[in-house]
């Protein structure tokens, strides 16, 4: 399919992609009258290989993507499942992370986004949406690499927001290296540093503001149970991410806080053409899977907010796999 059909074909079924959103995972035992969306082939939803080659620099911005990927700017729409909620997300600029930030201001939360300094235009756009939902937002640049800024960021979250009992961590470090020989130790650090030491300090510094009923939800991938052969330290933390979820589940519901994670496949986010994939991986991204092309972001934004609401009260330790159709154990 041609960029340019690819793009018409996501216009076409722009309604049909509102209306899902709206009805997205309603609540058991809940009284809710939602108008049904029509069966729609999620095959053609959205565009598909080939994507023009696009190499960006470290971290990458949205807005450069051909396609731009879709975090639910236009469709999505809430129904007040996070009203009067605070939520920290990390990694909120771009992909998964601002998905997650747009769904959960127009279900009525208050957000602070954490994201690199480079990444402030991309930012900056999010910050709007977020206003334009009526909600709070604070943004808080910064590299989540240094011990001293994570718990700065968790404390400054809470005290601009009043409070905080949602934890989203979506940031994350991705470099492709088809040799193990050519990571080196710096690229090894980084990535770790990034995916996981951040992961560990940001919840020790998150569990103090959290009262019950609050909620972590982490993001794993698909790579922690099927690694790439190119991503093999960004695999690593994967699996570790996974299994943190679920034994750190065990330990904070005794705190009445549920932790999950989320375990995504191919998805069109700026992880892959600034350094995640090679170009003529980018160029067939996502056709390897059973549903023929990579997820976009804003198709994730329902399982997030359902995970962070009262909804999902049963619901810890679990790893939900988004993979269009490869599966996780």
């Amino acid at each position: 399919m041609s960029e340019n059909n690819g793009t018409s074909r996501r216009g076409i079924m722009q309604g049909a992609v509102a209306g899902m959103a709206a009805v997205a995972a309603p609540a058991f035992g809940q009284d809710r009258v939602t108008q049904a969306a029509p069966p729609v082939d999620p095959r053609g939803l959205y565009p598909h290989a080939p994507f023009k080659a696009q190499p960006q620099p470290w971290p990458g911005l949205a807005s450069r993507m051909v396609p731009r990927p879709d975090h639910g700017e236009r469709s999505y729409r809430g129904s007040g499942r996070l009203a009067g909620r605070k939520a920290l997300i990390t990694g909120g600029d771009s992909g998964l992370g601002r998905a997650a930030a747009i769904a959960y201001a127009r279900e009525g939360a208050d957000v602070a986004i954490n994201y690199l300094p480079q990444e402030e235009s991309d930012a900056h756009e999010v910050a709007g949406l977020i206003r334009a939902a009526g909600r709070k937002v604070v943004s808080l640049p910064g590299d989540i690499r240094s011990e001293t800024f994570c718990a700065s960021l968790v404390d400054r979250a809470a005290t601009e927001l009043g409070g905080l009992d949602i934890f989203v961590n979506c940031a994350g470090r991705q470099h492709t290296h088809d040799d193990i020989l050519d990571v080196s130790t710096e690229d090894f650090d980084w990535t770790l540093k990034t995916n996981l030491y951040a992961l560990f300090w940001l919840t020790k510094a998150a569990i103090a503001h959290m009262k019950p009923g609050s909620a972590m939800i982490f993001t794993a991938s698909t790579n922690a149970y099927n690694p790439s052969v190119n991503i093999l330290d960004y695999s690593i933390t994967k699996a570790g991410i996974a299994n943190y979820a679920k034994g750190l589940a065990k330990q904070l519901i005794a705190k009445g806080i549920r932790v999950n994670a989320i375990a995504p496949g191919p998805f069109w986010t700026p992880l892959q053409v600034s350094g995640g994939q090679t170009m003529e991986n980018v160029e067939k991204f996502g056709e390897d899977v059973p549903m023929g092309r990579p997820g976009q972001p804003a198709e994730l934004a329902p399982v997030y907010v359902q995970l962070a609401s009262t909804e999902a009260s049963y619901i810890t330790g679990q790893v939900v796999g988004v993979t269009g159709g490869v599966g996780v154990p």
